[in-house]
């Protein structure tokens, strides 16, 4: 049950993150809507059927469907309150990476892959939704970039395995991880840490 609360939450938070892109784009309520579920879906789909666990997950459960369009209907009706682009699309969205990083290592444990694998399944399913909104947006990916955003999925990753050695409650150590992400995250761009570039800035 905490499990499933857990990937719902990282639901919502993705698709009102594609939300937000999407009416930025000014997009129609179709548009909003498909940018919103890929958003949403993109990365569990890409790691269930890496593991071959298929229909997918929401394929076979609906509430992940309803979810998303109540998400998405929430988000547009309330979009003056959340709509601070910038800082909400940020929010929602290290909210969701940070969530969905820990579904996925779950789910690589489960069917018992090795640590290392369940680190690189977990930060697929945050990225890969997020990958294809920016891609259908016209935007380059933030994970291509150089802002810190698959390294925090690792490091919470790596933090989720780490804690999991000392501390028999799975539940606390799920949450610790997936907050280990987001607040990376969140430092990383309050304190303007990024990757280095592999290119000489050009001068003018």
């Amino acid at each position: 049950m905490f499990f499933q609360v857990i990937d719902i939450l990282g639901t919502i938070a993705f698709a009102i993150s594609g939300v937000l892109v999407a009416m930025n784009k000014r997009m129609d309520p179709f548009g909003v809507l498909i940018i919103a579920f890929v958003t949403a879906v993109g990365g569990g789909t890409l790691r269930d059927t890496l593991i071959g666990q298929t229909p997918v997950s929401w394929m076979i459960n609906m509430t992940y469907v309803y979810v998303i369009l109540g998400a998405t209907l929430f988000a547009i009706l309330f979009k003056n309150y959340i709509n601070y682009l910038r800082t909400s699309l940020f929010l929602f969205d290290t909210i969701g990476i940070g969530l969905y990083t820990v579904v996925g290592i779950e789910k690589g444990i489960t069917i018992g892959l090795h640590p290392i694998i369940c680190i690189a399944l977990g930060t697929m399913t945050a990225c890969f939704g997020g990958v294809i909104r920016d891609i259908l947006c016209n935007e380059i990916p933030v994970i291509f970039r150089k802002e810190i955003y698959a390294t925090a999925c690792i490091l919470g990753g790596l933090t989720y395995f780490l804690l999991s050695e000392f501390l028999t409650d799975s539940n606390f150590v799920f949450v610790i991880a997936g907050v280990v992400v987001i607040v990376i995250r969140l430092l990383a761009v309050r304190l303007k840490i990024s990757l280095p570039s592999l290119y000489k800035e050009d001068k003018a």
